[in-house]
């Protein structure tokens, strides 16, 4: 008889022959028989988009038909002066009529790409709603945003906690961010440019408020992924998303902040940091803060070494992170054995172990 992987368990949960719980207990004793806890090669930070051609075809049909929709029924009513009950209704029924896709390609078919659209087109939808109760109560711009964000954020946490798309998790987070800025601005405070978002010496609270978001963010996606630390199941998928959201919250509002401070010190301090992130990101097993910091160091290197020094830098730093991505699991397994026992270690991904000699 062949031996069963990792891809039949997720088969056999997405045809509901067992539940995600069931899964990934069958994983763990499986390798606990074994006598270690083994990282797979292969299946590192697992990350799906589609699964064939039929889902993209799928998705420009789902697309096509949400702007034909839009079109004809809705968001342009919400310029209107008395066009916020249909807006309303119309809000009403596209998420009622993407509920009733979502349950034949996500629940029935468990199609990955589809139920990524259909997710944003029922975020897209709530907004519709949401705005145009905004507009029925004639709130003012930051009001509006406050309350359009909040209830389209309402929305999408029902509909994730219904469908248990791993995708939406992100589309909350964004709303979140939205109903935290629009907070903001009610004392009158806005950011000047893009860069006071993440600029800590910038006037106003949005910078803190940034990389304050990442770090709940950061502690929300590492409950998913302790959940899961094998990676077989939607936690850990949510997870992913999260720390695509929180990873450039953080970095971006940190890096960014010490890469403007033309100080000699600030410039080594950036370079620490990044370090720091990268080797948190090996541990986390999660590629997301190494991904976000590399930007910065390329930046810093051109702007510090001058003519062709400048490429030899990055020529080295590519070469280490194709290394680093060839040899990752290597790697990690020799820092997560380097590392003295912290609180949680052994509930993150497993590492690879050296068998003892017989």
């Amino acid at each position: 008889m062949s031996q069963i992987t990792r891809d039949d368990l997720r088969a056999a949960v997405g045809a509901g022959l067992m539940t995600e719980a069931q899964a990934a207990s069958v994983i763990n004793l499986a390798e606990e028989r074994e006598g270690i806890r083994t990282r797979r090669s292969g299946l590192d930070e697992p990350f799906e988009l589609f699964k064939g051609f039929n889902e993209i075809f799928i998705v420009v049909g789902l697309t096509i038909l949400y702007l034909g929709w839009s079109g004809v029924t809705g968001f342009s009513l919400l310029a209107t002066t008395n066009g916020w009950i249909l807006g309303m209704g119309f809000g009403v029924f596209a998420m009622a009529g993407v509920a009733l896709l979502a349950r034949y390609f996500t629940l029935t078919r468990r199609m990955v790409a589809p139920s990524i659209a259909l997710a944003i087109m029922f975020g897209l939808s709530a907004v519709q709603f949401s705005g145009s109760f905004a507009a029925m109560l004639d709130l003012s711009l930051q009001g509006s945003l406050i309350v359009s964000a909040g209830l389209a954020g309402l929305a999408l946490i029902g509909y994730y906690f219904f469908f248990r798309v791993p995708f939406t998790v992100a589309l909350i987070a964004v709303s979140a961010v939205a109903v935290t800025f629009g907070v903001a601005t009610l004392n009158g405070a806005v950011p000047d440019s893009i860069e006071d978002v993440f600029l800590l010496s910038a006037d106003g609270p949005f910078a803190i408020l940034t990389i304050l978001l990442g770090l709940v963010g950061l502690c929300i996606a590492m409950v998913f992924d302790m959940s899961d630390p094998h990676r077989v199941t939607r936690r850990a998928a949510s997870g992913f998303w999260l720390h695509v959201i929180a990873a450039p919250a953080i970095v971006n509002t940190v890096a960014l902040t010490l890469f403007q401070n033309p100080d000699a010190g600030a410039k080594i301090a950036l370079v620490v940091f990044v370090a720091v992130m990268a080797l948190f990101a090996v541990v986390i097993d999660r590629r997301s803060f190494l991904v976000s910091g590399v930007g910065y160091v390329v930046a810093l290197s051109i702007s510090v070494v001058e003519g062709e020094g400048a490429f030899l830098v990055i020529l080295l730093l590519g070469a280490g992170l194709v290394l680093l991505g060839a040899q990752w699991e290597a790697m990690r397994g020799a820092i997560m054995r380097g590392l003295p026992a912290f609180p949680g270690k052994n509930r993150l991904p497993p590492w690879a172990q050296k068998e003892a000699s017989a």
